[in-house]
Parts: structure tokens; C-alpha cells; sequence
């Protein structure tokens, strides 16, 4: 997918569907707490589990968002195919 079809189908969810949204926003909150953790100089056990978790979580949501701009961009081509 070149970055003009993404930038488009991913401007298209985030105006149209309210989970890819709801999952931008979780993956940006995710990002701002694995910043906190990363500025730690000396993280606790539990703060170290807590970062192996978010990286995890947020690689799923942005696994999950991915599977959305495809589908998206899937969409948009077909509909530029049949013009």
C-alpha cells in the first residue's frame, strides 16, 4: 500500500468508523505510558512488566488498525476500478 492510499483510507476510518478510532486513541494512550516507562532510569519489576504488556497490547491494536486500512484500501480501489 503506498503512503497516499494509506493516508487516505486512514483519514476515511478515522472520519467514518468509530472502532478505528476508538483503537487510535488506546494505541496513542499506550504510547504516552510506554514513554513515561522508557524515562525511567531505574524502572521497577512491576513497572518492567507493566512496558512488556503495553508494547504488547499496542502491537495488537496496531496489527488490528492495519487489518482496517487494508480493508479500506481494498474498498477504495474497487470502488476507483469500477469508474
Amino acid at each position: 500500500m503506498d503512503t497516499a492510499t494509506m493516508n487516505s483510507a486512514r483519514d476515511e476510518l478515522m472520519k467514518s468508523n468509530t472502532v478505528f478510532r476508538q483503537l487510535a486513541s488506546e494505541h496513542k494512550k499506550y504510547e504516552s505510558r510506554l514513554t513515561e516507562l522508557s524515562s525511567l532510569h531505574y524502572p521497577s519489576d512491576e513497572e518492567q512488566t507493566e512496558e512488556a504488556a503495553l508494547k504488547k497490547k499496542k502491537l495488537a491494536i496496531k496489527d488490528q488498525m492495519y487489518a482496517m486500512l487494508l480493508n479500506q484500501e481494498q474498498s477504495i480501489s474497487n470502488v476507483q476500478s469500477q469508474r
